[in-house]
């Protein structure tokens, strides 16, 4: 039996939902379109928010030959065939979900034909593409960054959906919408697996959906629902926050429940990486060159063996100190810049490295740190604007607060340690 999500795939860009900032009318995708020369593209967003589906409007648009591969179960060899058969076509697409999973020869297995015009490649990644593609593949592509459905474009999917079921003969009415939009998470296949689910479990030609209905049949068929892999993003999420929490056997419990389920090791190894900086930073500094070490000794073995440095290493990050202080810096400062704009660089911190420089007054006044006790000498380094503001807050672990107070040490009362 075709599920909902699949007899409602839209086949046009004005059926299509979403990402206007691509394809509403004058948007720049929408305009190489219907120009009818589009160039070989990574579409980079979070799942079921569309990536498949514009990938085969544009391939019905454009009228032309389309080819699918998935990185999961495809490799060089596959590549090398519909390439071979792209050179008997016009103009054909390949298209490559999870092309984030295609190794560094698999990627390379495109350049050539990408280079060449044989066939417009649409790739598609929840990753970042920066990190998952080659460089030589990425200089190749251009990048669209696509958005989580808003609750608006949720309902109008929705709607799609009950007027579907009524040229089906069968009427439901939808009386409250708040649990499936909260289970669906912005994820427009979990938004009609979750609807089709509550419609077919009534097994009556009159439905009611409403909040206690959606809760009460999606966890009785939690399997179900979640069919396609969909839990992906829920249980890297449960794996952090025990981390997060300083459980090491929540953490080790959702690390086998993902290594189990077949997840990419690389993906659990570059969470833990991130992780590292983000939740403990200079509470534990050894805690990011573990996570590194990690990733490198995943890199290197691959499953099943690499199972045990994943459970090392998620076991040594839960049991760390915690501190979120250098990411809430970074964020300080940032939001800083968005109110000030960029700020001048003071000039006693400029380079001179021209005559005309020097004239102009750059580097005038700069102390040399090491020419003075301690290694240090108190000079301004923020632009006039922003004197004295303080971006890091140390936080309350031992480390930190020896870090405090050498901070306090130094600058006095100017920042407030």
């Amino acid at each position: 039996m075709t599920p909902l999500a699949e007899l409602l795939r839209p086949r046009t860009l004005d059926e299509y939902i979403g990402q206007q900032h691509l394809v509403g009318q004058g948007a720049v995708l929408r305009t190489l379109i219907e120009s009818g020369r589009i160039p070989s593209m990574i579409f980079w967003g979070p799942p079921g928010i569309g990536k498949t589906t514009l990938a085969m409007i544009i391939s019905n648009t454009l009228n032309r030959p389309f080819h699918t591969l998935s990185a999961i179960s495809s490799g060089v060899k596959d590549v090398r065939e519909v390439i071979e058969t792209a050179k008997q076509e016009d103009g054909a697409i390949l298209f490559i979900d999870e092309i984030h999973r295609f190794n560094k020869s698999q990627q390379d297995s495109l350049l050539g034909a990408v280079e060449k015009g044989i066939i417009t490649l649409i790739g598609a990644t929840t990753e970042n593409p920066s990190f998952e593609v080659i460089s030589a593949l990425l200089s190749r592509c251009q990048v669209y960054a696509l958005k989580d459905f808003g609750e608006a474009e949720m309902l109008q999917l929705l709607d799609t959906a009950v007027r579907y079921y009524a040229s089906q003969g069968r009427s439901v009415t939808l009386q409250k919408t708040e649990a499936l939009l909260r289970i669906s998470g912005g994820d427009a296949r979990k938004l009609l697996n979750a609807f089709e689910l509550v419609v077919n479990k009534s097994g009556a030609d009159n439905v009611v959906v409403n909040n206690a209905n959606v809760t009460q049949v999606i966890q009785q068929n939690l399997s179900l629902y979640d069919k396609l892999g969909e839990m992906h993003y829920d249980i890297i999420s449960a794996f952090i926050k025990s981390m997060r929490g300083s459980d090491p056997n929540g953490a080790v419990y959702w690390l086998a429940r993902m290594i189990d389920g077949g997840e990419d090791p690389l993906f659990i190894a570059r969470r833990m990486l991130i992780f590292a900086s983000e939740d403990i930073g200079n509470a534990n500094p050894n805690a990011l060159l573990l996570a590194n070490a990690c990733f490198d000794a995943v890199s290197k073995i691959g499953y099943p063996e690499c199972r045990i440095n994943l459970s090392q290493c998620a076991i040594y990050l839960a049991c760390s100190a915690k501190s979120n202080a250098t990411y809430v810096a970074l964020n300080n400062a940032q939001e800083a810049i968005k109110k000030t704009g960029d700020l001048p660089v003071p000039l006693h911190i400029r380079n001179a490295p021209t005559k005309l420089m020097q004239d102009l007054g750059y580097h005038d006044g700069y102390q040399y740190a090491h020419n003075f006790q301690g290694n240090f000498v108190e000079q301004e380094y923020l632009p006039d604007m922003l004197r004295g503001a303080k971006f890091y807050e140390p936080g309350q672990t031992p480390r930190e607060e020896e870090t405090r107070r050498s901070l306090r040490q130094r600058w006095g009362e100017k920042y407030g340690y």
